[in-house]
């Protein structure tokens, strides 16, 4: 069987869809291959690597990617998992179907190192169960 190739959008491609990206390539292999990009190029943050190493999974490799990379290339699927990601890019060439889902960005917390790191956390959890509880258990609909 064919996998299925998901592309996932967020703005600065630094901590959301890195972190989506990392969780489908690494729980999901078998039936998927992901991509991660954003609407601007930035890197990728040290927070995003750490939580993800912490279950296991290494994104030291990975790097921010503009969305244009990726023009051209067919996908199963195109997510937008930031709200201002989805108002810049509202459709994208090659996208059989485009689904929105939106996360908080743990960028924007402000504080301490831990209360930060926290954050990102939460975030790697929800993005983990939304591709579990949704993404997955749906894919047969796209």
């Amino acid at each position: 069987m064919e996998k299925k190739k998901i592309l996932i959008i967020c703005t600065h491609n630094s901590a959301r869809s890195q972190m989506a990206e990392g969780l489908i390539n690494a729980l999901y292999s078998d039936k998927f291959e992901a991509f991660s990009a954003g609407t601007e190029v930035s890197e990728v943050r040290s927070q995003s690597i750490q939580v993800l190493k912490e279950v296991g999974i290494d994104i030291s490799h990975h790097y921010s990617k503009h969305l244009r990379d990726f023009y051209g290339t067919d996908f199963d699927l195109v997510v937008t998992v930031c709200d201002n990601a989805k108002k810049i890019c509202p459709v994208f060439p090659g996208a059989k179907k485009m689904i929105h889902k939106s996360f908080p960005d743990p960028a924007a917390v402000n504080g301490t190192e831990d209360e930060k790191l926290l954050a990102f956390r939460n975030v790697r959890d929800q993005i983990h169960e939304w591709i579990k509880k949704d993404l997955i258990s749906n894919f047969n609909n796209i």
